[in-house]
């Protein structure tokens, strides 16, 4: 009989890439990690690993194996979903990773709700960039993530996950007041000549933002590079940049940034993401159910 345990580490080797990094995901040492596959080995009488170069590659033998140990943690998944709604009351742990602007908009709010109603569900939150923590999900190191897509983008697809769209928010020019600004701007064309900041290269809404420069017929200046929003919005209403803000970094504050609509006034999305094999936990459903009220009531 294969030991599920060393599949879950094959089923990680196939993931991470390296022993190294199963170590650290598993909380093992490398050592004990080599050890136990070679032991999966003997009981799966085949070869499962092979050197290339530096690296370890699966074997086709293991590829099959690491397909049926995902399906075993699946339906081992899906049990302790079920064992947990046969409780008198809604408990366990979730572990989500956000974005900034929701960390900010959504979960103070969630959070709060899931400690009065439901004191007994510890929600463990960390702040990951979308297309990481979507991919992160997948892997069984978060139970949930509150991810983004911006018109155009579509964010990507991983079997076995399932989303729950949240709300959407505008997503506008943001300029400094007119005592701080550099040149006078009334439209996006008129920001050509300015500094820009945006997120990193790669994140959704750096090719949204660059696209949306593009088809108005310039390429935008970008001096300033930060995924602190929040050091974004200081830069713009200092006068020292321009930027594309969602409506939802606004929540809770005011700025003195001007804000003008974008044309065809584009729509962000957000929406949550989880395992279908989750799904029917009480503790992912309530903090889902947290979360849509939280979005209702920054939407109202």
């Amino acid at each position: 009989m294969l030991d599920v345990r060393r599949l879950t580490l094959l089923r990680e080797l196939s993931i991470r890439g390296t022993i190294a990094a199963v170590a650290e995901a598993m909380n093992f040492t490398p050592s004990a990690v080599s050890q136990q596959l070679a032991v999966l080995e003997r009981e799966a009488g085949t070869q499962l690993l092979r050197r290339a170069g530096r690296r370890l590659q699966l074997t086709p033998q293991a590829e099959v194996l690491v397909a049926a140990a995902g399906h075993v943690l699946d339906v081992l998944e899906q049990a302790q979903a079920t064992v947990e709604s046969t409780l008198p009351t809604v408990q366990g742990r979730v572990r989500v990773a956000v974005f900034q602007s929701a960390a900010l908009a959504l979960m103070p709010s969630a959070l709060h709700a899931m400690a009065t109603e439901h004191p007994d569900v510890r929600v463990e939150m960390v702040q990951r960039e979308p297309e990481t923590a979507l991919h992160e999900t997948w892997a069984r190191d978060f139970d949930m993530v509150i991810a983004e897509q911006y018109p155009a983008h579509a964010a990507p697809h991983l079997s076995g996950l399932v989303r729950s769209d949240l709300t959407t928010d505008a997503v506008r020019l943001a300029l400094p007041p007119v005592e701080t600004a550099l040149l006078p701007v009334s439209s996006l064309e008129d920001a050509e000549a300015l500094p820009w900041v945006m997120e990193p290269r790669g994140t959704a809404s750096r090719h949204f933002a660059e696209q949306t420069c593009r088809r108005s017929g310039f390429e935008p200046d970008v001096r300033y590079e930060t995924a602190d929003l929040q050091t974004q919005i200081r830069l713009i209403e200092s006068g020292n940049a321009v930027g594309l803000m969602p409506d939802l970094v606004w929540t809770g504050r005011t700025t003195t940034c001007r804000l003008l609509d974008l044309p065809e006034r584009p729509r962000r999305t957000i929406f949550t993401v989880g395992r279908s094999a989750a799904a029917s936990s009480p503790a992912v459903r309530a903090l889902r159910i947290a979360l849509e009220q939280a979005a209702a009531s920054v939407a109202a």
